[in-house]
């Protein structure tokens, strides 16, 4: 059953005056205050106990405790519905009754005028029902919006076609069946298919379609139910008892020009006839064509007939079918395709302007004929028939111009485009304007999602205005602020719902593009670089001692010391061109200048190439951009901030992506629907620590770099502090960003080749815990940055496997000896149990005690000593000495002795506690010149870090023979040496080493 809409009830409840309405009844009220009372007429009372309150519009009896508004007084003392009350409300009927009478329960006399004559034949009554529900629709919210959802509020359809909607309001204007004159009226209407055996309405809750036959009666009725959610089992589309009769549209077919557009459904042939095609008609369905039809495009003098019907298996086999039947009949036939399982109104939906689209499809209708399809002449256009204008919500008309096609459309001509609605936006509103009537928008930036469109809304026209916050999704809400609106403007519903129509598909305009903008991968273009910068970038590259010259960088953007730190940074920043990049984390204590070091290297990198962020919860890694962080650096301020997301880092850093499956709603169907989001890596991952004991599963991932906190180190940074004070200083600061926009220009020309490690077999690694086997991948990680970083020195290699061709570089003696002198430092230093700076607490105590040993001429076991001694003698904190002391004690360097109320130390560690960082296991490079050099096939001399080719040769490690020489393919600007071609390799083949499988 269709509902009175929201706003019509709160309308009535605030408009109607209840103490009119009370006294109308016969009852006297006595003012007493702010309200009024009177006696009951519900129940039988001498004392007053019924009390209105004005206010609020409201009456309770409290002797009967009947109570409520308006329409529940209607109800009681009229003995009617909540809707038939609501009707004579609506109608502004006199209620008026004898106050001697006792309410009825139940009425049985109708109030409201009946909408038929009684005495008129069946023709005549069909035709006063139609005109009942064409009244009924233009004054119904809901169908009007049915019909805009359909793209079918167009004046000129509801007018000529006589539109309707069925409410169930026809049988509360009907007498009631027990008298004479409602049994008479019910049982013609039942007659006639309005009314069914149980004295419902038959088209309930449907948008009404009347067909008229060539006299202008009604032949048929179809309706369409308007809400999706019925009870199953019930018709969405209905249609008059017995066989169907009349075509639609004959004036349409009559002008036609010889060609029409026969639809599967009414809502199908308006469409088309709204995008401005008026030789339309509808089928009753697949198999709907009937006799009457056939005449009718004879008598019209049709010669083709385009059949639209739906683009699914039904539709096909229907119109197979009927193309044979119309070929019998002497018609020509042709199928207008629309995409598969797609209908004539939802093409023109989804694809606008639905007269060009729907006008593509017609000149690319399919002959279903025999043979070669005939020509098909233009059409004549149909003329619009002149409508008087109506007060009715419309969207703009469409009429025919054929000016606007220069190849004459068959079927029809394009109409006129669509209104263009200004808008004036600025951050904080959006005002739009029609005639003399402002709309105001606020909030608009807040609605992020594609089914919320909450804003705070103002109407004004002159110095009237109405103002509500609403979502303009819900119709409820938009009725109820037309019907407020529209009292406080002065101005008509039907503009007002009008303007808002506009103001609504503005508003989705400006919303898409914003959330669109929102949700783009914020992807930061690379600038260009000119040929000057380009030359200063490779100059850089080509530098035969390239780390120098980065350290050398370092120091001159006023970074010193920490030599080992600067280039591993570096190298790892670089590493996130590989396909399994390095991880970085940096320890220190508070204020050591952690963050310094990691701001410095990130300097150096790419503007693009780098995301920060200074903390993560736990699901944000998951739900970023699916490219946003592949091939990037992402650096963490402080991992304590990351801790929530450390899982999510691990796996990142590892598997080399990330992925979720999370539940959200459908934005259509509002159903729960489960959606995977994946976030691509590889990723480059830097982060800073003051923490001693760093989660052990990150912290096997990561290469941990330990600032130098030596009081050397502390004077370095203090003279250089004072220096930027002074003119070499501000000199300094200068050049400093010359230095940082080469070297970021030389990044962003590494490409990310593959790299191959000739000596890659002869390599060793210490395998004495389970950790070296990340370590280890580490070590072979770091060979491939230095390698990868010296690309614009190396002749690029290309080999083809499994048929496509991979661009590769080699890696060379002077990249494992680098790699080896800072494997021994960070790698060696990450194996020591103890951390850096525990080992130099543990430095200090050795070299106290054995001072104190020396001053007592005792033995380093007999020495006790206290936290605050080696406070005074290290200069430490006592915050980090405590930790640190805790760290020894725990680890059995030191024992606890209670001494009164304080603690005393003793030295167990009997050995140097100032360990130099030391890597065993690592092969001695001398050893792989002397390996290189006995490989046969190698012209000499020849330097170590670049060999211009990989021979065949016999020396112990070579796994499997080399099928072909692989070939330089080109250099960073070389040529290709002549002569030389690619060749496949074999799955097995042992040149392609380490990582080269991976990147394929």
């Amino acid at each position: 059953m269709a509902r009175i809409p929201e706003a019509e009830l709160e309308r009535l409840k605030a408009e109607v005056s209840l103490v009119r309405l009370v006294e109308d009844a016969g009852v006297v009220l006595t003012k007493t205050g702010k309200d009024y009372a009177g006696c009951c007429p519900f129940h039988d009372e001498a004392t007053p106990s019924l009390i209105v309150t004005p206010a609020k519009n409201l009456f309770h009896c409290f002797g009967c405790n009947a109570a409520g508004g308006p329409i529940d007084w209607v109800m009681r003392r009229n003995g009617v519905s909540f809707r038939h009350a609501a009707l004579l409300l609506k109608e502004g009927l006199p209620l008026a009754a004898d106050p001697s009478a006792c309410p009825p329960k139940q009425s049985t006399v109708r109030r409201l005028p009946p909408p038929v004559s009684l005495d008129a034949d069946d023709h005549a009554l069909l035709a006063q029902v139609v005109g009942y529900y064409h009244e009924t629709l233009k004054a119904s919210p809901e169908a009007l919006v049915y019909l805009e959802a359909r793209g079918l509020r167009h004046p000129e359809l509801i007018e000529r076609f006589r539109l309707g909607f069925a409410n169930r309001t026809l049988g509360l204007r009907l007498p009631e069946k027990t008298r004479k004159a409602g049994a008479e009226a019910r049982g013609r209407l039942e007659q006639l298919g309005i009314l069914r055996d149980t004295g419902h309405e038959h088209f309930n809750g449907s948008l009404v379609v009347p067909v008229f036959d060539a006299a202008h009666q009604v032949a048929e009725i179809y309706g369409r139910k308007i809400i999706e959610n019925l009870r199953k089992g019930t018709a969405k589309h209905l249609y008059l008892p017995g066989p169907h009769a009349g075509v639609w549209n004959l004036d349409g077919l009559a002008a036609s020009g010889g060609e029409v557009i026969l639809c599967e459904a009414l809502i199908d042939a308006m469409t088309f006839w709204c995008a401005g095609f008026r030789n339309v008609t509808a089928a009753y369905g697949t198999n709907g064509v009937t006799d009457d039809h056939l005449a009718a495009f004879k008598a019209a003098g049709i010669a083709r007939v385009l059949i639209a019907f739906d683009r699914d298996e039904a539709g096909d086999r229907a119109a197979a079918a009927l193309a044979d039947r119309l070929r019998e009949a002497g018609l020509a036939a042709y199928r207008i395709e629309f995409p598969k399982g797609m209908d004539a109104n939802e093409y023109a939906l989804k694809v606008t302007p639905a007269a060009k689209s729907l006008g593509v499809l017609i000149r690319k209708a399919v002959w279903l004929g025999e043979g070669k399809a005939p020509a098909r002449e233009p059409a004549i256009p149909v003329p619009s028939v002149a409508i008087p204008s109506v007060e009715i919500p419309a969207v703009p008309s469409v009429l025919p111009s054929a000016a606007e096609e220069t190849v004459p459309l068959p079927a029809a001509v394009i109409p006129a485009a669509a209104r263009e609605t200004p808008a004036e936006v600025s951050e904080a509103e959006t005002v739009i304007s029609f005639a003399d009537r402002r709309w105001r928008v606020r909030g608009l930036a807040r609605n992020l999602a594609f089914d919320v469109l909450k804003v705070n809304l103002l109407a004004a026209c002159g110095e009237a205005f109405h103002v509500d916050t609403l979502d303009l999704y819900n119709a409820r809400a938009r009725a109820s602020f037309i019907t407020q609106a529209a009292i406080e403007l002065q101005v008509g519903e039907a503009v007002l719902k009008t303007d808002l129509g506009r103001v609504l598909l503005k508003l989705e305009e400006i919303q898409d593009a914003s959330i669109r903008q929102a949700t783009a991968p914020r992807e930061p273009a690379s600038p260009a670089m000119d040929e000057l910068e380009r030359q200063a970038a490779l100059d850089l590259l080509r530098v035969p001692d390239l780390p120098a010259r980065i350290l050398g960088d370092f120091d001159a953007c006023g970074i010193v010391g920490e030599a080992t730190n600067k280039l591993v940074g570096y190298l790892a920043a670089v590493s996130r061109k590989l396909a399994a990049p390095l991880a970085i984390v940096i320890q220190s204590s508070s204020a050591a200048g952690k963050s310094s070091l990691m701001d410095a290297v990130l300097a150096f990198m790419p503007e693009e190439d780098r995301t920060q962020y200074s903390a993560m919860t736990g699901q944000s890694l998951f739900y970023m951009g699916e490219t946003s962080l592949k091939h990037r650096i992402l650096a963490i301020a402080e991992e304590e901030g990351a801790s929530r997301a450390s899982y999510a880092l691990k796996l990142l850093q590892s598997e080399g992506e990330l992925t979720i499956a999370s539940t959200g709603s459908d934005p259509k169907t509002g159903d729960l629907v489960t959606r995977e989001y994946r976030v691509e890596g590889p990723v480059m991952l830097m982060m800073t620590t003051t923490a001693i004991d760093v989660d052990e599963e990150l912290l096997n991932r990561c290469l941990v770099l330990t600032v130098d906190e030596d009081r050397e180190q502390t004077r370095a940074i203090h003279r250089l502090q004072r220096e930027k004070r002074t003119l070499a200083g501000l000199v300094r600061r200068q050049e400093r960003q010359s230095i940082l926009a080469v070297h970021r220009n030389a990044q962003r020309m590494l490409r990310p080749l593959a790299v191959v490690n000739p000596f890659a077999d002869q390599l060793t690694f210490l395998d004495g815990q389970t950790r070296t086997r990340r370590d280890h991948e580490k070590y072979l990680t770091l060979i491939d940055t230095i390698a990868l970083l010296h690309q614009h020195q190396r002749p690029i290699r290309s080999a083809t496997v499994q048929g496509q061709a991979v661009e590769y570089i080699e890696a060379s003696l002077a990249d494992i000896a680098l790699a080896n002198r800072l494997a021994h430092e960070v790698l060696g230093r990450s194996l020591d149990e103890l951390p850096p700076q525990t080992r130099r607490v543990l430095g200090a105590v050795i070299d106290h005690v054995r001072d104190q040993a020396r001053v007592r001429a005792t033995s380093v076991g007999a020495v006790r000593f206290t936290r605050k001694e080696i406070r005074d003698a290290s200069g430490w904190g006592d915050t980090q000495l405590k930790l640190h002391l805790g760290r020894l004690a725990e680890l059995e360097y030191l024992l606890v002795h209670r001494v009164g109320q304080s603690f005393a130390y003793e030295l167990l560690y009997d050995g140097d506690g100032a360990v130099k960082p030391h890597l065993s296991g690592l092969i001695d490079v001398a050893g792989l010149h002397a390996y290189d050099g006995a490989r046969s096939g190698v012209p000499e001399p020849r330097s170590a870090p670049g060999r211009a080719s990989v021979g065949g040769l016999s020396g112990a490690g070579r796994r499997a023979p080399i099928v072909a020489m692989p070939q330089d393919t080109k250099g960073s600007d070389e040529e290709t040496a002549e002569g030389t071609e690619s060749h496949p390799l074999r799955n097995g083949a042992a040149v392609l080493s380490y990582p080269l499988a991976a990147s394929a």
